[in-house]
């Protein structure tokens, strides 16, 4: 299913186009399913925090996994500023991106959600319709991990951002 926008190039387009197929998938907030696949990956990944990570005018989880209320940790409510967290790269570059400690890239460790929530490692991919960038799934930690578990984050990341995908194209009839 392709959704048509008559003027490609123009700066909205690409935010038209993204509404357009986000009401096809049926994506207009949180969802319990989408839940159960960020606590799924919090699990596989180990971490206490995952999303599913749909963008608008902000970041909007509408697949969240936070830890529970009688952890030290701090909550993350249903949406994050533009500016916070990593996500929004991952959508500005359409590629997977894993930080498995953000302090060890200058270009990251300033991020605000480093010191809002002691963000530590970090791993993202783009949920892709094509070439519309919907959101990510992402997994986030307060510990650093090793550089060597890199290629097993990415490894994890890319398949759940397949599943999540997956789940979506067969709940709303659309052909990938």
């Amino acid at each position: 299913m392709t959704f048509p926008i008559d003027t490609p190039h123009h700066p909205h387009a690409a935010t038209a186009e993204r509404d357009t197929v986000l009401r096809a998938f049926g994506l207009t907030g949180p969802e319990p399913d989408l839940d159960a696949f960020a606590t799924q990956l919090a699990q596989e990944a180990c971490v206490p925090y995952a999303m599913v990570n749909i963008f608008g005018s902000q970041q909007q989880f509408f697949g969240l996994h936070t830890p529970a209320g009688d952890s030290d940790l701090p909550t993350v409510g249903r949406s994050m500023p533009l500016d916070h967290g990593f996500c929004p790269e991952v959508v500005d570059r359409k590629k997977a991106l894993v930080l498995p400690d953000v302090f060890s890239s200058p270009r990251f460790a300033g991020n605000k959600v480093v010191d809002l929530i002691g963000i530590r490692t970090y791993a993202g991919a783009p949920l892709l319709h094509g070439d519309t960038v919907l959101g990510t799934v992402c997994f986030v930690g307060p510990e650093e991990r090793a550089l060597s578990t890199g290629r097993d984050s990415l490894a994890l990341i890319k398949q759940r951002r397949d599943d999540v995908m997956n789940f979506l194209y067969q709940r709303a009839g659309i052909q990938p």
